[in-house]
């Protein structure tokens, strides 16, 4: 028997554990796998489960008497009748080393509150919206691209995604695609939603750190916009810790100002990973 096959004996064979208090009991309904790295999944949603685009909530399997939980932003938007993860797959991650074995009819658990700092309502007013993406940071903002009330309060729409290798930015991709086919928001989306990909490793289209290619003027420059104004732009950004660090250095030496659900202002970032 292989490794692999082992392995999977072993999940099945696993006990079976109850549901913690307090928790929802969902059913995978879909699964993609990406990379070796990288996965999407869909869960049912509960009837009852609210959130606001852009927030993550704890996530964990039933496979212990006290299942590891984990933030994990939901990809979807409020409106779906679906809840949709991007997550990597870490080998020892005391969550994903499980996770990413999911298969439809599998069952995940999640905490009934979602928060995070990703939303609109911690952003005062602008015109110009940048999500600035690395990695499975992506995920937030694969929620606000779909969601109606982005397009209501800014007038331009950018989501730079920025991956080691060009397979990566697979998900990305694919989402911007089919945003001027989604029946919901596709008319809203013509002309003011833009799509900013890089890969770091591998020749692309764009290639380059997001941090280099705002420093020198680049992005701006490809994108033929003018560099972050604090009466114009608002900006978002959720990845890597070493890039959200460096971003958020370089918007506020623009003079954007930190905001929060309590205090909006000019930009804001998301500190929650999963391993």
């Amino acid at each position: 028997m292989t490794q692999a096959a082992r392995q999977e004996t072993d999940v099945a064979a696993a006990p079976e554990f109850p549901i913690p208090a307090g928790v929802h009991a969902e059913k995978v309904i879909s699964v993609r796998h990406y990379t070796d790295f990288l996965f999407s999944f869909r869960i049912t949603r509960p009837q009852s489960f609210r959130f606001r685009s852009g927030e993550f909530v704890m996530i964990g399997l039933p496979n212990a008497a006290k299942p590891v939980f984990r933030a994990y932003s939901i990809a979807s938007p409020s409106w779906d009748e679906e809840l949709e993860f991007f997550s990597i797959k870490v080998p020892d991650g005391p969550l994903t080393q499980h996770l990413q074995k999911i298969k439809p009819g599998d069952t995940v658990l999640m905490r009934q509150k979602s928060t995070g700092t990703l939303v609109l309502d911690a952003l005062t007013p602008g015109k110009r919206l940048w999500m600035i993406s690395t990695g499975t940071g992506i995920a937030p903002f694969a929620s606000l691209m779909r969601d109606p009330e982005t397009y209501e309060k800014f007038d331009e729409v950018i989501l730079t995604h920025t991956c080691r290798e060009v397979a990566e930015l697979t998900y990305g991709e694919e989402l911007a695609r089919n945003l001027v086919e989604d029946p919901l928001i596709g008319e809203l989306v013509q002309g003011r939603f833009f799509h900013y990909a890089t890969a770091t490793r591998e020749p692309y289209a764009r290639s380059g750190r997001i941090t280099a290619l705002i420093e020198s003027g680049k992005l701006f420059e490809d994108l033929c916009m003018p560099p972050f104004d604090p009466a114009v732009d608002r900006v978002m950004i959720c990845g890597s810790m070493d890039m959200i660090r460096d971003v958020k250095a370089l918007v506020e030496k623009a003079g954007l100002k930190e905001g929060s659900n309590a205090a909006p202002a000019e930009f804001v970032v998301e500190r929650a990973f999963v391993d």
